[in-house]
């Protein structure tokens, strides 16, 4: 399983960016998915989470301006980033596990190792 992080890139206070992870090696019909990210200095964190029936989690610092999207038939998981701010400058990073509560808590396996990311810089 492999999945590939891009979209990011420089924007200013208050842009928006689309971040794609696209799937290969996998259906990603009956997975769950999320994007996570790691500022400089600090621990990777989740971001948003989508089930395998388009449940949702994304936490509280971006959850009126960030949105998380899947397309089955593209094999690709979106995160739609508005008004972004300094403080999400991080890599952001994507993951596909069997459940859920996996991609949430970060416990039990994941299918795929974390790559590269893809950089979000965002200039004040």
């Amino acid at each position: 399983v492999q999945l590939q992080a891009s979209g990011g890139g420089l924007v200013q206070a208050g842009g928006s960016l689309r971040l794609s992870c696209a799937a290969s090696g996998v259906n990603i019909n009956t997975y769950a998915m999320g994007w996570y990210r790691q500022a400089p200095g600090k621990q990777r964190e989740l971001v948003a989470a989508i089930s395998s029936e388009f449940s949702r989690h994304i936490i509280d610092s971006v959850k009126d301006r960030f949105a998380i999207h899947r397309d089955n038939a593209q094999n690709t998981m979106y995160l739609e980033m508005n008004n972004l701010k300094p403080e999400d400058t991080a890599v952001y990073y994507c993951n596909i596990a069997k459940y859920f509560w996996t991609i949430v808590t970060g416990g039990g396996t994941y299918l795929s190792s974390w790559g590269q990311g893809t950089l979000v810089t965002v200039s004040s």
